[in-house]
């Protein structure tokens, strides 16, 4: 590897994750923080936090990050890579605010963060990016020397987030019974957002029918399933489906919902389904209740066999893929030659996102990308 193990300029690695709640009395202030200037009352918020409430309160996103902060630190010290990793979160402990209070007090300077989000989108990049903004304006206010923040590239085509993927597929056809199997369909599910949002994400050339998050989310499905066939010898009829809608019925959202879906498929006779949730990282809660709980029970509601396959959460593989972009981005920042390392037809993404990049309907300050106030 021509960048070696030299993490220069960098001094720092920031796992940058979404947060969760811990436990019963955690639900409706952290419902409070994620849904902050909206307006939503706190009744409304204990509707939205049953499904917290069917896991003891418990998100398993927290837990998830722990894992992955090990398996990074793990992965750095047997590669001899001396970079340490902080972890802070948008909307729960730790605060991304008092996790960079504290890389500052600790002499950081140059700081690299890791998003738990491989694509493009605002709810995926830009607003990871003006809560970074957020937290470095109240470090200014308080006087603070501020660090230089710059943030890993989209990893959704790194083949160290693909091949876990690519082997959870294989693993839950395998565990499907023996009849069925060749004739299961894949269903590759990620988060639904808002037509509107979808058409604007990435680079403005981007935009249009779905932007850069909907490409992005097919060039890995047809990756997955281009490898599943060539392993197996079989070709599995797949689809791009949704979950997780929360918006207002009247705003149209990327469609079709995975449940919808899968009533589609048992009216069609396909035999079996696997869901393989290519749009999370790890286990969120958005995998364990709208795929574990409510798609599963619409399967056995059908008489369908469905099975979820993996997420990539702490896989070896992914520790590695992200030594190798930290290696790739601080080799850049010395002015060396790389050759990023992605498959699929669209190529590595960006490694600085430019202006209009994934854009609010409210622009506010982000930083970590060309039109970052904090450059």
């Amino acid at each position: 590897m021509p960048h070696a193990h030299d993490a220069t300029p960098y001094d720092a690695l920031l796992l940058l994750s979404f947060g969760g709640p811990e436990g019963p009395d955690d639900v409706v202030p952290f419902l409070e923080n994620v849904t902050r200037g909206r307006g939503i009352p706190k009744e409304r918020l204990k509707e939205v936090g049953q499904h917290y409430f069917l896991f003891g309160g418990v998100s398993p996103i927290n837990d998830q990050n722990r894992a992955l902060l090990d398996a990074l630190r793990k992965d750095f010290a047997e590669h001899g890579l001396d970079l340490p990793i902080h972890w802070g979160n948008r909307n729960w402990a730790p605060y991304l605010t008092d996790t960079l209070r504290e890389m500052v007090a600790d002499g950081r300077r140059r700081i690299l963060v890791l998003a738990t989000s491989a694509y493009a989108s605002y709810s995926g990049c830009r607003q990871y990016r003006e809560n970074l903004a957020d937290s470095l304006a109240a470090l200014e206010a308080e006087g603070l020397e501020l660090p230089r923040i710059d943030k890993i590239r989209h990893y959704f085509n790194h083949p160290g987030f693909l091949e876990p993927m690519i082997d959870g597929v294989l693993e839950s056809l395998a565990g499907l019974p023996e009849d069925v199997r060749d004739g299961a369909h894949l269903a590759f599910c990620t988060h639904s957002i808002p037509n509107a949002s979808a058409d604007t994400s990435g680079p403005s050339e981007d935009h249009g029918d779905g932007g850069a998050y909907v490409a992005e989310h097919l060039d890995v499905a047809t990756l997955i399933a281009d490898a599943v066939r060539e392993r197996t010898g079989v070709e599995h009829p797949w689809r791009l489906v949704y979950q997780s809608r929360s918006g207002a019925p009247h705003i149209p959202w990327l469609e079709p919902d995975i449940c919808d879906h899968l009533e589609s498929l048992h009216e069609a006779g396909a035999p079996a389904v696997v869901m393989a949730p290519i749009g999370f990282v790890s286990d969120h809660m958005e995998v364990l209740y709208d795929l574990d709980t409510e798609a599963m029970a619409k399967g056995a509601e059908l008489g369908l066999p469905v099975r979820r396959s993996a997420t990539v959460g702490a896989d070896p593989r992914f520790a590695a893929a992200i030594r190798d972009l930290v290696l790739e981005r601080a080799a850049i920042e010395r002015g060396r030659d790389v050759t990023p390392c992605a498959l699929g037809t669209l190529g590595a993404s960006h490694r600085l996102c430019p202006a209009g990049c994934c854009p609010a309907r409210a622009p506010r300050p982000a930083a970590a990308g060309a039109d970052s106030p904090y450059a």
